[in-house]
């Protein structure tokens, strides 16, 4: 997966649950659920929404890999390579 593929399945996913948010108006090294303001429901929908379009496992151990949106990008593109 490339970085392109995966920030755009992140903000199509993002953009369900957050329609409201930009991408252009957020820190993408800072905290996903502030920056979006999502509550850890909202993340959870996120993973799982995410792990179920890719085919992976996304445990919640590994969930502090997932803090930011650019970690989030790393992480997928990790778990797919």
């Amino acid at each position: 997966m490339t970085h392109e593929e995966a920030e755009a399945a992140i903000a199509e996913e993002l953009h369900a649950i957050a329609p409201e948010i930009a991408l252009d108006d957020i820190d993408r090294s800072g905290d996903l659920r502030e920056e979006f303001d999502i509550d850890s429901m909202d993340f959870l929908r996120l993973v799982t929404a995410l792990g179920e379009r890719f085919e992976l496992a996304m445990p919640e151990a590994d969930y502090p890999q997932m803090g930011s949106f650019d970690a989030l990008v790393g992480y997928l593109k990790q778990k797919t390579a």
